[in-house]
This record gives structure tokens, C-alpha cells and sequence, in this order.
């Protein structure tokens, strides 16, 4: 890995030369440039179809919600607190109740689905909003983190708490199968620690993915939320003999900090390399500006592939196609046909070629950066090389935040392929039945 692809520099260089954002007026905020809303639609358009394939319905909450629905929820509204922005004036006046920009919509969307839940065969109710939230952050970069971002996020109820767990891990393989096959993403599917887990959920359910600077991008999230929010606002049905039962909820998100991990997953030093199924132009050809400027220019937008014609090759009925994953000779290939349904043919069969390639160089990296430790020094060392540290863990809370202000690096997640039996904690010593994986992340 270069030293500029393990730059912050090279990150905002990318964002800024491909023209994917720029920054707000508002510290912290990004304005989506239409190359970069592009890339959120590639996603959008492929998550907004499994998710109705899954019987989840698209609608759509207000993004004020008062305070007091926070308050209902003690480790949410404690959870949330330092991230919150809140509005107390309104029509020049000071409001009666301040309201917080939408950080995310357990709490409003709770308060509807009392109204709506009254009987059992109102359920599984599956709901979806794509929209923006607000969390102020203090470090930001674009895209990664950012105050005001885009994300869908699903809220669901189902009549027993079996359903509700299926329903998150069913999420989670579609984040995953996203991840993968459309932007070469090998993530690791898992569940977080106590201390990493979403704010008045059961269980988090994430999808850890390795950058090519080595950290950890947490790429989507699921949540098991019990019947805790259910509770608070008294989201109640009658099962078939009648009897008042609190629903049991899982919700979902994946946002546009995924196109941050499309950069940063595949990028190099001359820009973005853009996996076919997430480019929104897969294939270049064109006769304005130079050929230097040309090949310059979407090579740093990452266009998977470079059709080259020039005089001889019209003459000869043939054309070059040069690979974007593939630098200077070794990806360009000769003696192309030119004939439409012949060309069309090797261009379709050359994405497919890169798409494959790009995951494949992605796992083989990710398998290299990630190393078995059994003791807490070795645990350092790893953390120190920039790399992820997989053991078995049997510690505390409070020994997991030690770790982490020791080290920097956070428990990203417990895998769902576990390797089976038990070991020894790395830390403590003491029996683990569970691997778990270390990184700093983003």
C-alpha cells in the first residue's frame, strides 16, 4: 500500500478531483455533487428493490421530533444526548417543547406505530424511509462522517421476539449480499459488543469492512430492538386469544458513508477504481479533448473500462480496450471487433472480468491484513501495524474500554462464522468461547 493511500490527503484529493463533494457552508457538512449522488442512486436503486422483494414498504416521518420521545427511552435519549441538535425557536418565537433534528427514528416512528398496531394481523408491519439525519459529530470527513448525512432506515414489528431477530440477521445478509456483489466489498457480518451496540437495542448486527489504509469502516448495521421502544410508547396488539402483547421491533441502516467505502476500498494513487455494478458510466469513448486528457480525467472518476479508437483501428474494423483496474499495458487489450453485438459482447464480459477482480484483490487483502493474536502484547503490536487483530475474548466492559484507550482500537464485532469450540482470552486468560475482531476505525 502507497504512503498517499494512507493518507487523509489522498482521500479528500479523490473526493474533491472526481468530483464526487464539496463542502458545505455549515463545518461539517457536504454538498453531494452529481457524480457522487450517483453512486448513492446505484445503491439506493439495488437496496430499494431486495428490500421490497422482503415485503418492506417504503413511507415517510417528519424530521422534527420532540424531545419528550427521547426521553421515553432511557439508553436511547443517554446514548444520542451529545450528538443531538435541537430547535427551540420556531416562527420567532421560543416553542413550547424544543424539538431535535432527526438522528435517527425509532422514537417518531414508534409513536405511529401505536396508533396503527391494534391487532396481531396487523402484523409483521415492515417499513422503510430513505432520508437525511443530523448528528454532530466532531471529526468529520466527507461522506465517512459527516453533521447531516443520507441513509434508508427500516423500522419493523412482528408479533414474537424469534421473529423480530430473524428479521435483523434476514437485513444483515441483504447488506451483505450488497456489499459484495455490487460494490466488491468483503465485509465481515457480525454481532457488536455491549459497549458498541445501538443505543436501546438488544443486539447490533454489523457489517465490518477493511479500507485499504487498513481501518475499519462499519458499512451497514441491524438492530434486534426487543420490545424496549414498544414499551416506552406502548406499541401494543391483541394475539389471536385476545390477549395485549407488546410488539417486538427490529430496524436497519445503511447510508451514504458506503460511497466513502467504495473509495476507499478500491481507490489508488491515480484516483478512484470503481467496481462496473456501482460505476455510473462503465465505459468511456469519445471524441472531444486529448487523448492525455482523456485518459486522465476517468481514470481519476474510476470508469471501469477505456474503449480507444483511432484511425487505423476504424480502418481495420477493430479497437483497444484498456482495464482501470489493470495500469498501463497489462490492461489493455488489442484487436477488439468493432462490430456492435461483438463489442458489446467483450465489454460486458470484460466488467464482469474487473468486478470479479476487484473483490477478489479486496478479500486477499483483507485476509492478509487480519492476524491471530493470544496475547496482549502481540494484541499491540498488531493494533501498531495498522492491521486487525482476531482472538478469543472473554473480557469485561470495562476491560474492552481500556483496550480501546490503550490502543485506539475498538471490538468491531463477534463474526457470525465463529471457529467453533474454545480457546484462551488473549487479555484476561480466562476460558472464551467466542473470536472476536479488533481495528481502529473510521
Amino acid at each position: 500500500m502507497s504512503v498517499v493511500l494512507s493518507s487523509i490527503r489522498w482521500y479528500l484529493d479523490v473526493i474533491r478531483e472526481a468530483q464526487l463533494a464539496d463542502y458545505g457552508p455549515v463545518r461539517g457538512t457536504m454538498v453531494i455533487r452529481p457524480y457522487g449522488y450517483a453512486l448513492w442512486e446505484r445503491l439506493q436503486s439495488w437496496l430499494d428493490a431486495a428490500l421490497k422483494e422482503h415485503g418492506v414498504q417504503n413511507a415517510y416521518f417528519p424530521q422534527l421530533i420532540p424531545m419528550s420521545f427521547f426521553e421515553r427511552e432511557a439508553e436511547h435519549v443517554e446514548g444520542f444526548a451529545p450528538e443531538l441538535a435541537i430547535v427551540t425557536r420556531g416562527g420567532g418565537k421560543e416553542l413550547e417543547e424544543p424539538l431535535a433534528l432527526r438522528p435517527t427514528s425509532e422514537t417518531i416512528i414508534n409513536s405511529m406505530f401505536a396508533k396503527w398496531v391494534q391487532s396481531h394481523r396487523d402484523l409483521p408491519m415492515r417499513l422503510n424511509q430513505w432520508a437525511n439525519v443530523h448528528r454532530w459529530e466532531m471529526r468529520t470527513r466527507p461522506f465517512v462522517r459527516t453533521l447531516e448525512f443520507m441513509w434508508q432506515e427500516g423500522h419493523t414489528a412482528h408479533a414474537t421476539p424469534e421473529e423480530a431477530r430473524a428479521e435483523a440477521m434476514a437485513m444483515l445478509e441483504v447488506y451483505r449480499e450488497f456489499a459484495v456483489t455490487q460494490a466488491a466489498m468483503p465485509v465481515i457480518a457480525g454481532r457488536k459488543s455491549r459497549i458498541e451496540q445501538f443505543a436501546g437495542a438488544n443486539a447490533t448486527f454489523t457489517i465490518e469492512a477493511m479500507m485499504r489504509d487498513g481501518r475499519a469502516l462499519q458499512a451497514g448495521t441491524t438492530h434486534d430492538l426487543g420490545d424496549n421502544f414498544s414499551r416506552a410508547f406502548g406499541t401494543q396488539f391483541s394475539d389471536a386469544g385476545g390477549r395485549l402483547r407488546h410488539a417486538h421491533q427490529a430496524s436497519f441502516g445503511m447510508s451514504t458513508r458506503m460511497v466513502g467505502g467504495v473509495v476507499m476500498s478500491h481507490g489508488d494513487d491515480t484516483g478512484l477504481r470503481l467496481p462496473p455494478r456501482m460505476a455510473p458510466l462503465q465505459a468511456d469513448v469519445g471524441t472531444e479533448k486529448s487523448p492525455g486528457w482523456k485518459f486522465s480525467h476517468w481514470e481519476m472518476k474510476g470508469v471501469p473500462l477505456r474503449i480507444e479508437i483511432g484511425p487505423r483501428d476504424v480502418a481495420s474494423g477493430t479497437c483497444a480496450i484498456a482495464r482501470r483496474d489493470r495500469p498501463g499495458k497489462e490492461g489493455k487489450e488489442f484487436g477488439v471487433p468493432l462490430a456492435p453485438e461483438l463489442l458489446v459482447q467483450e465489454v460486458l464480459k470484460r466488467l464482469d472480468e474487473v468486478q470479479a477482480e476487484l473483490l477478489e484483490r479486496a478479500t486477499r487483502f483483507r485476509d492478509e491484513h487480519i492476524l491471530d493474536v493470544s496475547s496482549h502484547s502481540q494484541f499491540l503490536e498488531v493494533i501498531e501495524q495498522g492491521k486487525w487483530a482476531r482472538g478469543w475474548w472473554a473480557g469485561s466492559d470495562e476491560q474492552e474500554v481500556a483496550l480501546k484507550e490503550e490502543s485506539g482500537a475498538t471490538l468491531r464485532c463477534f463474526p457470525l462464522e465463529q471457529p467453533g469450540g474454545g480457546g484462551t482470552c488473549f487479555l484476561t486468560g480466562k476460558p472464551a468461547d467466542q473470536v472476536a475482531l479488533f481495528a481502529k476505525a473510521y
